[in-house]
């Protein structure tokens, strides 16, 4: 074993997925003076790159149709990054023409595009790669610092703050923080969905990994593999049409579903692309990997390597314990896919991609749907998010104060359990459960920052998929720009916790930071787009009333209207509101109260701030004073009023 010399820094970030270079880029553009980021691959970007996720999943439904949900932060910076690559690149800055996706990008290119954004701040990051977390140090409950391994090397980094955003939250778990892993019983969130009994039976039942298939037109003729037999067709089928001619004019998930377009990334047949080549992803059902139940191959093999270790966690099994469990979902994958060539001449003409540079031509990393669950200050509930309304989503039921940037996706497990079709050394299928599916959709929300700090641990943040959530609301908050904004809200109170000499757990319970871990988000940094946290559906960080909107949103004071997503930024405000929005900011006067459903003005807005003590624009009461108050209006005065 060879030690290198200690490094020292001020905040450490552990991960290479889109997560951790969220943090990293975030921490170096507000100043914090040593970073350093640890990778244990090479590739930086995670789900858009490693993990060969490139149909970008980020739908929501807004007035009965699915649209993205609004993009914002550092995750917009990269779709904006993505649509101008695929632009100069296919010709088009959209060109998948996918069922699922509106955006696309090839796992190479997006690796390119992580690496390029590292590349921004190299003068301000100390980068590793190809390094494991392998011990966590303590002083006392405090995380100090975290020792590394590459093969016989070992490198300590001693850091004030460290964020987890690795794969299977590492740190976390070797630091001693209390975590959870697997399904909550019923009893501990009070979940309707949740399971009554953990047992045995579904102890280490997650959201399963899935090794990502990306294929291309081949350029010489392939000989469809032959038919595999009955029971094993049986165990790669799927109910799914496999190829459909559209280029899906209707937009996303509209009619004629298929296995080759539902995540297809490039589609020249439609005239997408100046490549002259298909590429589609086969991220699908029929090639999950379920995380526990294992074939007996795959039993034997852990057992071997460590008694007992069958039965563990996949989050607490050592890196070998789940290369074993890797190396069977890679089996898996390209059974699939040889089995789509054996049935379909669209598939029979594709082959994988090498841009991996793997063996196999599989991604470097299986795409990691559910992982460790940190125990943190405040855990989001499957009930937090529920439906308010069962016939359109609104806004949910809990909306923190404390919120770092909003947020909504269905409740979706994909399955869950393999039910053996002759004996566990066979061919197996794929199963839902009944409290573990999809499409449950719930209402927006935001997220928490006390999510982000574990209960007891100090020195600490979690990112990434290592959250302070249940096991159901994991499903619902595992998409890219969801982790990258985790990421980006880590790194944003980081800066302020290292800078004030305070735990990340003191800015929770100070108003004071708090509203500036808010107002940093919105507000971006470095000239970047700053970060939704109410998540109004149309809202950009690019309005002038941006800051405005979203601050008196999350405070309270400007009250988001329950029969709409929209801020709606051109409502005629009626007194009744206007008079609503100054009670909620605490501000005092007398006038105009029962005034309820008449238009305000411009001078009625004047009038009432100056009344309550504040100095209003004197333009309100110039020679304009009586045209119409607009709801952008009100809000960029009062929050400007507030903020003096």
């Amino acid at each position: 074993m060879f030690m290198q010399a200690p490094v020292e820094v001020d905040l450490l970030v552990v991960g290479g997925g889109e997560s951790a270079v969220a943090a990293a880029i975030q921490a170096a553009r507000l100043k914090v003076s040593r970073i350093a980021i640890v990778n244990d691959i090479d590739w930086w970007g995670g789900q858009f790159s490693s993990e060969g996720v490139g149909a970008i999943d980020e739908w929501t439904l807004y007035r009965n149709r699915r649209v993205n949900f609004p993009r914002s932060g550092i995750f917009l910076e990269v779709m904006r990054s993505i649509r101008e690559y695929n632009g100069r690149t296919h010709g088009n800055p959209s060109p998948g023409n996918a069922f699922t996706a509106t955006d696309t990008i090839e796992a190479a290119a997006a690796a390119k595009i992580f690496a390029d954004l590292i590349a921004t701040q190299k003068d301000h990051l100390k980068i590793y790669q190809r390094y494991t977390p392998f011990e966590v140090h303590r002083a006392g409950k405090r995380v100090i610092g975290v020792t590394f391994s590459k093969g016989a090397q070992r490198l300590r980094i001693n850091a004030r703050l460290t964020i987890d955003a690795s794969d299977w939250g590492d740190v976390i778990r070797l630091s001693g923080a209390s975590y959870s892993a697997g399904p909550d019983s019923r009893a501990r969130f009070g979940e309707s969905n949740a399971p009554e009994i953990i047992d045995d039976t579904n102890r280490n039942e997650m959201n399963p990994i899935t090794y990502c298939l990306i294929a291309k037109q081949s350029k010489r003729p392939t000989a469809a593999p032959p038919t595999p037999a009955a029971r094993v067709a049986e165990s790669l089928s799927y109910n799914m049409k496999l190829f459909v001619d559209t280029a899906y004019p209707e937009g996303t998930y509209s009619s004629n579903a298929s296995v080759y377009t539902h995540r297809r990334l490039v589609d020249f047949a439609h005239g997408a692309s100046n490549q002259g080549s298909d590429k589609i992803l086969l991220n699908f059902p029929v090639n999950d990997y379920p995380l526990y139940n294992f074939p007996k191959p795959v039993v034997d093999a852990l057992e071997l390597l460590s008694p007992g270790a069958s039965r563990k966690n996949i989050v607490d099994m050592t890196p070998a314990q789940r290369e074993l469990i890797f190396t069977d979902a890679k089996k898996r994958s390209l059974d699939y896919f040889h089995f789509l060539q054996s049935q379909s001449p669209h598939f029979a003409a594709l082959e994988l991609t090498d841009e991996f540079g793997t063996p196999d031509k599989l991604p470097l990393k299986p795409y990691i749907r559910e992982g460790l669950r940190l125990e943190a200050l405040y855990m989001i509930k499957e009930q937090d998010l529920k439906q308010q309304k069962p016939d359109r989503i609104g806004w949910a039921k809990f909306m923190p104060a404390d919120n770092v940037f909003g947020f909504q996706f269905n409740i979706d497990f994909h399955p869950t359990r393999r039910v053996f079709l002759a004996g566990s050394e066979g061919p197996w299928k794929l199963e839902h459960t009944q409290a573990r599916n999809w499409s449950t959709h719930t209402d927006r929300s935001g997220f928490p920052y006390r999510s982000l700090v574990p209960i007891e641990v100090d020195g600490l943040l979690g990112a990434g998929r290592n959250l302070g959530v249940s096991s159901i609301v994991s499903s619902a908050i595992r998409l890219h720009g969801q982790t990258m904004l985790a990421g980006q809200a880590a790194a944003t109170a980081a800066s302020i916790a290292l800078r004030e000499k305070i735990e990340p757990r003191a800015i929770s319970s100070n108003p004071k930071f708090l509203r500036e871990v808010q107002l940093t988000l919105v507000r971006g940094s470095s000239g970047k787009p700053g970060v939704l946290l109410w998540p109004y559906q149309d809202l950009v960080p690019e309005d002038r009333y941006f800051e405005a909107a979203n601050m008196l949103a999350v405070t309270g004071v400007l009250v988001a209207d329950p029969d709409t997503l929209d801020f709606d930024p051109w409502h005629q405000v009626t007194k009744a509101e206007l008079y609503l929005a100054l009670l909620n900011a605490r501000l005092s006067f007398t006038a105009g109260r029962n005034e309820g459903k008449q238009v305000a003005t411009w001078r009625d807005l004047y009038e009432a701030l100056r009344e309550a003590g504040k100095q209003p624009s004197e333009g309100l009461a110039k020679r304009d004073a009586a045209q119409l108050l607009y709801r952008h209006e009100l809000a960029t005065h009062l929050w400007q009023a507030l903020k003096e």
